[in-house]
């Protein structure tokens, strides 16, 4: 059984122009406590054709983790524009957001990403060259992607990630690997959270969306 449910995640400053951070506002719950910390890694794919373009934005390390709910906001840097090939530039992409316990990632999420100017004459007539300076951020919020993996808790010894069940849109997604820059964060521990935010129908696994606020309460 999975130690770590995250119960929910809000996408900020969406849209957002292409040079401001990224912010996703995460929400877990820790049914026992946790000796060793929990990696969580952002990482935007620069382009479906190879990995190689992959960036992770940022690293960060959440604990020790005590039992409850607890919540922190994930930001990272935009991606380097230098990074992404330029007919990737404008369009869809994807970002991730994954966690990993002492070296196993247990679970993912996935985000389309569609970046496009603002102006509507620009968009019927691309520069030949993107102008990263005029392209608008557009995460898909309410249409996720969430990847679970069992792994061992008790353990470093890994269980492989081959059998991960998965919940939420059908469509595959990349995923890359590769390392970034990393930090250290306190997560806030929330025992004032109501309850009944959490009292949702599930439909296919996911529980009901709220488009208004972006957000979407997951069972993982």
């Amino acid at each position: 059984m999975a130690k770590v449910h995250i119960t929910n995640v809000v996408v900020l400053d969406n849209p957002s122009s292409f040079f401001n951070p990224f912010q996703f506002e995460l929400t877990f719950e820790c049914i026992e406590e946790l000796k060793e910390d929990l990696e969580w890694k952002m990482i935007y794919v620069g382009s479906a054709e190879s990995e190689e373009h992959d960036q992770v934005l940022d690293t960060i390390y959440v604990g020790p983790v005590p039992e409850g709910r607890h919540i922190f906001v994930f930001q990272a840097d935009p991606p380097d524009f230098t990074k992404i090939p330029e007919q990737d530039a404008v369009g869809v992409t994807i970002v991730l957001l994954t966690c990993s316990y002492r070296g196993q990632e247990f679970v993912r999420v996935g985000y389309y990403v569609n970046n496009d100017y603002a102006d509507q004459e620009m968009r019927e007539n691309p520069p030949p060259k993107p102008l990263f300076d005029k392209l608008t951020r557009n995460i898909l919020a309410s249409k996720p992607r969430v990847t679970r993996f069992k792994i061992n808790w008790d353990d470093g010894n890994t269980n492989g990630n081959a059998n991960g069940h998965e919940n939420g849109h059908d469509d595959e997604m990349c995923y890359a690997h590769g390392d970034g820059p990393s930090t250290s964060v306190n997560v806030q521990h929330d025992a004032a959270m109501d309850e009944n935010s959490l009292a949702m129908p599930i439909e296919n696994g996911v529980r009901a969306l709220n488009e208004n606020s972006n957000s979407l309460a997951m069972e993982c």
